[in-house]
């Protein structure tokens, strides 16, 4: 009897492997601790993402693949761009004559662990939001994220993933608009301030300043 079984548990077992191998080449990516906010803050300052993280992190492993990456702002950046399937609205508007005197700002920190800048936004509950067409999924590299854990004393693990979601933005654009200057200033601030480490590139600062001085982010 038990020989007779022995075919059928072998099969049993290469289809579980083959389970498990799928899995693992699927969970290209995970969605870092950084990003949570976008989830559970209200006051978050950007997208927010209307459904569980472990809801989206298998989505956008479904939908996109290594081969979809694109390049970002340093080689341990990429950004892959998929359909807008939460209903995020687009959190960035133009400022017009008609919504200029709405902007309010703040001193802010991302992190308890970062120091705050100075931030501006138009209260969300002040406009009329849009859907956007695209979500652009920004992603760190394993070895990064661990750079900056370590330098900023974290202990939170890292899974082992070769890319981590570190934000998400709702926009019509299937490419990258420019992020705002005072993150490009942390960045270069360098790790222990809860940057990146990236020099400041002039000419793309300066192209950050021309949009963000004629847009501002909905909080």
């Amino acid at each position: 009897m038990l020989r007779r079984l022995q075919p059928f548990v072998r099969q049993f077992h290469h289809q579980l492997q083959e389970l498990h191998s799928t899995r693992a080449m699927s969970s290209w990516c995970y969605l870092d601790g950084f990003a949570l906010r976008q989830f559970n803050d209200e006051t978050y300052q950007g997208t927010r993402i209307a459904t569980s993280p472990e809801e989206f992190t298998a989505t956008v492993n479904r939908l996109a693949s290594l081969e979809d990456l694109k390049d970002g702002y340093a080689p341990f950046c990429k950004h892959v761009f998929v359909e807008n399937f939460v209903g995020a609205t687009c959190p960035v508007v133009e400022l017009t004559d008609a919504n200029k005197h709405l902007l309010e700002s703040a001193y802010k920190s991302r992190t308890p662990k970062e120091l705050p800048v100075l931030t501006r936004w138009i209260p969300a509950d002040k406009v009329e939001p849009t859907p956007a067409k695209f979500l652009d999924v920004i992603l760190y590299s394993r070895e990064q994220i661990l750079a900056e854990r370590e330098a900023m004393k974290s202990d939170e693990p890292v899974p082992d993933c070769p890319w981590g979601i570190i934000s998400v933005k709702a926009q019509d654009e299937p490419f990258e608009t420019p992020m705002q200057p005072i993150t490009m200033m942390r960045n270069a601030l360098g790790k222990d301030e809860g940057g990146s480490g990236v020099p400041l590139d002039r000419a793309k600062y300066e192209a950050s300043v021309e949009y963000w001085k004629t847009h501002a982010p909905l909080a």
